[in-house]
């Protein structure tokens, strides 16, 4: 009888792990830097290790929520205010784990004849369209200096193009973040860094899914956590291997992506749980404020019900 029970749970066990092994779930991400260990999970086999078949799809932060609202990919990486943006504009998602902090990974540049950011009123800059990251750390950046984006021309722009841009002569000014920051870094006749995340520590990254996938795949969704903390301990491991593999998705060196790799810090379980503790809401409200100040959103979401913190424990 125990040989049959016992062969019963194997069978149950086996029939789990073919199951979770068919889990497939896409997901929408951009290049930076912040979201490289995801890529790492995948290239490194951390995602199929646990039972999960994962694509990842390089989409635009601007056009990221509609691949979401079409069915094209389950779950992505973005800022925390987001995914406010996102709820509030009803494209249902939840956020489940921290990706990282930026520690000067974001950043304002600007001609070297500007001295200050009260300097740019009445000045263009480039910047991704509204409800992007960029877009709302230019509206923070200003706010913080006594002006809104109704003081500057807007010029619709991606990080990217919006570093090449700028490095070729255009605007007075560019939102941008790694690895395109750094290559402004290394264009010191076109302009400099007058502003990062450094000054004002507000980039914060998040991974979120649709609450029907969580719903349905709680088992998955727990292994996708869990595959970005062990992604996070092979770089730990085995640094130079993890930068190479990261590094090459985004056209970097193992060195060069490990010099964008400084400007910020990725987010770990105990970072984790520390982060939704407390800082998420308080800064998720200060967010929500000022997505309304500038019209962004027209109504604020239920902060509580757009994060589901079960599967970092």
């Amino acid at each position: 009888m125990k040989a049959i029970v016992g062969g019963l749970v194997l069978a149950a066990l086996a029939a789990g792990i073919a199951s979770a092994q068919e889990t497939k779930v896409s997901i929408g991400i951009s290049g930076w830097t912040g979201f490289a260990p995801l890529t790492l999970a995948k290239e490194a086999g951390i995602f199929k290790k646990n039972g999960l078949d994962v694509t990842i799809k390089k989409i635009p932060q601007a056009s990221r929520h509609l691949a979401i609202q079409s069915g094209d990919i389950q779950c992505a990486a973005t800022t925390v205010e987001t995914w406010i943006v996102w709820n509030a504009n009803g494209v249902a998602t939840k956020q489940i784990f921290q990706l990282d902090k930026s520690y000067g990974a974001d950043g304002m540049v600007v001609r070297n004849t500007i001295n200050s950011i009260k300097d740019l009123k009445g000045k263009t800059v480039a910047a991704s369209a509204p409800g992007t990251a960029p877009y709302f750390t230019l509206a923070w950046f200003l706010k913080k200096n006594g002006l809104s984006v109704k003081d500057v021309t807007v010029v619709n722009l991606e990080p990217g193009p919006a570093a090449q841009a700028f490095i070729a002569g255009q605007n007075d000014a560019a939102m941008t973040y790694e690895p395109y920051l750094s290559s402004v870094r290394a264009a010191p006749q076109a302009g400099k860094i007058i502003a990062t995340t450094l000054d004002y520590p507000m980039i914060m990254d998040t991974f979120g899914c649709t609450p029907k996938f969580l719903d349905e795949n709680p088992k998955a969704a727990k292994a996708l956590a869990d595959s970005y903390f062990e992604a996070l301990e092979m770089i730990a491991k085995d640094q130079a291997k993890a930068y190479e593999i990261m590094g090459a998705d985004v056209k970097q060196t193992a060195e060069q992506f490990g010099n964008s790799a400084k400007f910020l810090r990725w987010q770990d379980r105990e970072a984790n749980k520390k982060f939704f503790t407390a800082e998420f809401e308080q800064f998720s409200n200060e967010a929500a404020d000022l997505l309304l100040e500038i019209g962004i959103i027209k109504q604020k979401p239920d902060i509580k019900a757009i994060v589901d913190t079960r599967f970092i424990q």
